[in-house]
């Protein structure tokens, strides 16, 4: 990614639907990695990396508040947004979740479905159960959930982080976009030299803090002026290069070399990947370009995309208790199709049930609310006697300065 003397981006944000097209792509990438708990493919190696999706998510997270952040929005409704955007359809999700992964008597053979405990229900409905590790605490009620905790976490840091990175221009987002790669390279070498260490016990919403501020700094430097030249495609082909290298080469290469560092520091090579693929999509829309992510039906399927990540292990598990374990085939893809067609259709009873309507509701709350608030101190100015000061001797006003 260079900056060529292309057209510039333009001064006021635009819509840049293809990266909702792109959303949905994430989601599904989680979806084809946990249906390997159900009816794994040969490909299960590749398709395990399906989990990063949720890299996908958090990056596009710091980038798209960022791009969307509009003057005059205070900390408080910003919070109170993101909360009518995120909460309604998390709790009808998790207590849909609940009688899938929780029986007053498990059955062993059922490693997903733990005991009822009030205590770690509990977790989930505040959104705190991310910050444990402790798979039990981490996977309360909703497991796909998780993520929620690292979100909040993020959406409270943004007013803040906003604030200093607004004043940023193009050299210094870029410096800032460079300074996040870092923490999250430096990290990862961190635990790995040290694995008993304090960062290896760090709470998963600071260590991915990182990814949201990469988005950030993306955005931030866009919205600058920085122009990407390379097209979407070549880093859908460099990603693929890069799982596919992981996939078919040694698991223990060489100490020392730079194959061994590539492996230690995957993950931070796919926030790399990940934050390519918004920055190039993202200036393909802002060009005009075509763009099969902006397309009506990947646009719409990027709009069910919250709802479809939070209910699509519940009907997979769901399927699991009833059908059992799938072994490894080519004819496991008949699964994936069926299960499929089913979160979506959940996805979008609970999208235009559920997260639509509520979020409406809420945000319409918070702005009645606001506008009587602000109604108040107008009211009693107006209803505050009025008086005249006494004009000067030469009929210009008294309180004039000469």
């Amino acid at each position: 990614m260079t900056q060529p003397t292309a057209t510039a981006p333009p001064t006021r944000p635009a819509r840049l639907d293809s990266l909702t097209g792109l959303r949905w792509w994430a989601a599904f990438a989680v979806f084809a990695h946990h249906m390997t708990n159900l009816a794994p493919l040969p490909i299960h190696d590749v398709v395990g990396f399906g989990k990063y999706g949720v890299t996908l998510f958090f990056v596009l997270s710091g980038f798209v508040l960022t791009w969307s952040a509009r003057p005059g929005v205070t900390a408080p409704t910003f919070y109170w947004r993101r909360f009518a955007r995120i909460y309604p359809a998390h709790f009808v999700a998790l207590l849909l979740a609940i009688p899938v992964f929780y029986s007053l008597t498990p059955d062993p053979a059922q490693g997903w479905v733990k005991p009822v405990s009030v205590g770690v229900l509990l977790l989930s409905v505040p959104v705190i159960q991310g910050w444990w590790r402790d798979p039990v605490l981490l996977y309360s009620g909703n497991p796909a959930a998780w993520t929620l905790t690292c979100e909040f976490f993020f959406y409270t840091l943004f007013p803040p982080l906003h604030r200093v990175f607004r004043r940023l221009r193009l050299r210094g987002a870029l410096v800032a976009t460079a300074l996040g790669f870092a923490a999250a390279f430096g990290y990862r070498v961190l635990v790995w030299s040290h694995p008993e260490s304090w960062a290896a016990q760090l709470p998963l919403p600071v260590v991915r803090l990182s990814e949201f501020v990469i988005g950030i700094a993306i955005a931030r430097a866009m919205l600058s002026g920085w122009r990407v030249r390379i097209a979407p495609i070549w880093v859908f082909l460099g990603s693929a290069a890069l799982i596919g290298w992981l996939t078919t080469t040694a698991d223990r290469p060489a100490a020392g070399t730079f194959e061994a560092f590539v492996r230690v520091t995957k993950e931070e090579w796919i926030i790399f990947a990940c934050a390519a693929m918004i920055a190039t999509v993202a200036w393909r829309d802002l060009t005009g370009r075509r763009s099969l992510l902006r397309t009506r039906p990947l646009v719409l399927l990027g709009e069910w995309s919250y709802a479809f990540y939070l209910v699509h292990a519940t009907f997979l598990y769901t399927a699991r208790d009833l059908l059992g374990k799938e072994p490894v085939a080519w004819s496991n893809l008949q699964w994936y199709a069926a299960l499929l067609v089913v979160s979506l259709a959940g996805a979008a009873a609970l999208h235009y049930a559920v997260e639509r309507p509520l979020e409406r509701r809420l945000r319409g709350w918070w702005d009645r609310r606001r506008e009587a608030t602000a109604a108040i101190p107008a009211a009693r100015t107006s209803d505050a006697p009025q008086v005249r000061e006494p004009a000067a001797a030469d009929g210009r006003h008294a309180g004039t300065v000469r």
